[in-house]
């Protein structure tokens, strides 16, 4: 057990002290920011037709996550240490290999680790819902170790897994070799790889709910207060901002993968080594929503396909769509057309009520899957029986008299 338990009162005074070059990082360069052409930071190359000039970060990559289209790219494709943003991966894995309901038991392991915690402490159990959102809000190491060992039975394995799943998602000049980001020198990734990594993630159940979650309270905290804030500023500054992380070492400098969806279009933006990051991040998403625009392909309560039904009175069911469907158009790119997939959870047998969830609708472009909705019955479809297979035996017989 630690020996001095974190004291959130006695801190507060601590923590603005550490705010305050943040804070005079937000104002003063933050004005002298709007006003910067082309930054002069050493190691930093802006090429003459780099779309946003002023951009500090070393490398970029900004995407639509549907469709996972490039809208603007700075050395995207360079090797680069992520630092905590590796948390995404980190959650990625536990959301599809995992139980969020388990009861996690924090080990000595990750108890120890060093760089930012949330002040875990060994024999503690806390549930992997609420051990992935505290990771996610505070950047706890702790967590990060704990969750690895939970789903992988080590930190190794679990990067592994880590590296095999990006490698499926297209982000193969990733490599992972921890759960939490400190420095490796095989723990690395890109900035583009960055945003197809985050960009899967909205496609995963509670992904976006987790990332974007500002303050919470768990009773495992700590601390009087028993909360935790996020440290995504993004989620007050930016609107419709929904995620997803941050990340600083030395070796990395400041990092930020961020997101956010207006209108129907959702954005995956990525920073690596960045001066501003945070002032990065708000121009790149400004510059996406001015180049991307989004249409109507499906509307909610569209009847979609029709599906044969066994057993029922009538043998066709109309399918609606349970939401409606965007899809985005770039500026300056080709729109390629767009697929309409039906998949039925199995055959549908009566009896059917109107609102039953028979399958799913997905819009397909390009070979990708960009927008899916559950699928609706529009009617009801009653079994039928003896009695009504006889009446229409009787209806026929009837008419041929």
């Amino acid at each position: 057990m630690h020996s001095v338990r974190y004291d959130y009162h006695r801190s507060k005074n601590i923590v603005l002290l550490l705010l305050l070059p943040v804070l005079l990082l937000w104002t003063a360069p933050a004005q002298a920011y709007k006003h910067l052409e082309r930054p002069d930071i050493p190691g930093l190359v802006v090429e003459p037709d780099d779309a946003i000039q002023r951009l500090t970060a070393k490398s970029a990559a900004l995407i639509e996550a549907g469709t996972g289209k490039v809208i603007y790219e700075r050395n995207m494709n360079e090797r680069r240490y992520p630092a905590s943003t590796t948390k995404i991966m980190t959650l990625i894995i536990a959301l599809e290999r995992g139980n969020l309901d388990d009861e996690v038991t924090i080990s000595s392991n990750a108890e120890g680790m060093e760089g930012s915690t949330l002040w875990l402490e060994r024999g503690d159990k806390v549930t992997l819902r609420e051990l992935l959102r505290g990771m996610m809000m505070h950047s706890g190491n702790d967590a990060a170790v704990a969750v690895a060992e939970h789903i992988a039975g080590s930190v190794p394995e679990f990067a592994r897994l880590m590296t095999q799943r990006a490698h499926e998602l297209g982000a193969v000049d990733t490599n992972f070799a921890t759960s939490c980001g400190l420095p490796d020198p095989d723990h690395y990734t890109t900035a583009h790889d960055m945003a197809l990594i985050a960009a899967h993630g909205y496609s995963l159940p509670e992904f976006e709910d987790i990332v974007s979650t500002k303050e919470a309270t768990f009773d495992w905290v700590h601390d009087d207060t028993h909360m935790l804030r996020n440290e995504n500023q993004l989620l007050w500054l930016y609107d419709g901002s929904n995620g997803v992380k941050t990340g600083y070492t030395d070796a990395a400098g400041r990092c930020l993968v961020s997101a956010a969806r207006r209108n129907g279009i959702q954005l995956v933006a990525v920073v690596l080594d960045s001066v501003f990051m945070w002032n990065d991040s708000m121009e790149l998403l400004d510059y996406g929503f001015a180049n991307v625009s989004a249409h109507e392909a499906v509307r909610q309560g569209e009847t979609v396909s029709y599906a044969h039904v066994r057993s029922g009175k009538t043998s066709s069911l109309p399918l609606q769509a349970a939401q409606t469907l965007m899809v985005p158009d770039i500026s300056e790119q080709e729109t390629k057309p767009v697929e309409r997939v039906v998949e039925l959870d199995g055959d549908i047998e009566a009896p059917v009520r109107q609102g039953d969830v028979v399958g799913r609708l997905i819009l397909r472009q390009d070979g990708r899957d960009i927008a899916s909705t559950e699928l609706l019955a529009a009617r009801d479809v009653d079994q039928k029986s003896f009695f009504h297979e006889l009446g229409k035996l009787w209806q026929q017989i009837w008419s041929v008299v």
